[in-house]
């Protein structure tokens, strides 16, 4: 099975696109949906895809479930779920009645504080995660990484996958902001690595594979060939790169590596991850 571990739809107007609403992000101010995506997955053999929020909202949750349920190719949705709310428990029933619902995300990295992850509160909703073996995905940025090695040793039976390599600044080349802490990070055997995102941390206009395969390549090293996934960020990509080339680039990175470690990173340890059927 090949999956796209990691992507995200939207229409203008369905929902809150304020985010995207600024000049420099003109190309996502459209709608992205099945139509658009399906026949680039075709096109590079992608079976399944990991569908993933984009706002703190359960009306969108409900509507990639939806979507998942009306086109076979999206395997499994990420969603969202306010994990500060007392009844916690009884909304995680009802989303995860559903088959589709694979995993819960927050958009940590644009919080205010940067340990939220360390609220009590927070803490409280992560351990019901746990308790459900639901796994987490952890959106970052360099500063987030080390509130996050404290939630992984804290629920070390808690399944969480760090989405876009945790954002290293590679249009800047930052590197000792970054490489400690994921090391450290990846030394925790509940924490996985998703292998997308990078095109956009480089610098939009001249980016080449070269730019990316250092951050590429020590990612590997600290997962391990059966940590790390493959995810487009589609179409957020689209500020950097097409699909095509995005998707090129990391295959290039990759080149040395046998068919067997390839059938891994693109798509067999992200079915292992959120437990994908394989029918």
């Amino acid at each position: 099975m090949r999956v796209d571990a990691h992507h995200h739809f939207w229409q203008q107007g369905r929902f809150d696109c304020s985010w995207m609403m600024k000049p420099q992000l003109k190309v996502l101010q459209q709608d992205y949906g099945p139509a658009e995506l399906e026949p680039i997955l075709v096109r590079h053999r992608l079976d399944r895809t990991i569908l993933v929020q984009t706002i703190h909202s359960l009306p969108e949750t409900r509507w990639f479930l939806e979507l998942a349920r009306a086109h076979r190719f999206i395997g499994g949705v990420v969603g969202w779920a306010d994990l500060t709310q007392p009844d916690l428990p009884s909304l995680l029933d009802e989303l995860q009645s559903d088959p589709g619902l694979v995993g819960i995300r927050h958009v940590v990295h644009d919080e205010p504080d940067v340990n939220w992850l360390l609220r009590a509160d927070v803490q409280r909703g992560l351990a019901e995660l746990e308790r459900r073996r639901l796994p987490y995905d952890l959106l970052l940025r360099p500063q987030h990484l080390a509130p996050a090695l404290d939630v992984a040793r804290k629920f070390p039976g808690l399944p969480l996958v760090v989405d876009h390599i945790a954002k290293p600044r590679i249009a800047d080349r930052g590197w000792d902001d970054w490489a400690p802490g994921l090391e450290a990070l990846a030394s925790c055997p509940n924490v996985w690595c998703k292998l997308s995102g990078m095109v956009t941390e480089a610098d939009w206009h001249r980016w080449r594979p070269g730019d990316l395969r250092p951050y590429v390549l020590h990612t590997v090293e600290l997962f391990g060939l059966d940590r790390v996934m493959y995810g487009s960020d589609w179409p957020v990509c689209l500020l950097a790169a097409p699909y095509d080339q995005m998707i090129g680039a990391l295959e290039e990175c990759l080149s040395s590596m046998s068919d067997c470690d390839r059938a891994k990173v693109f798509g067999n340890n992200a079915a292992r991850f959120y437990h994908l059927a394989k029918d």
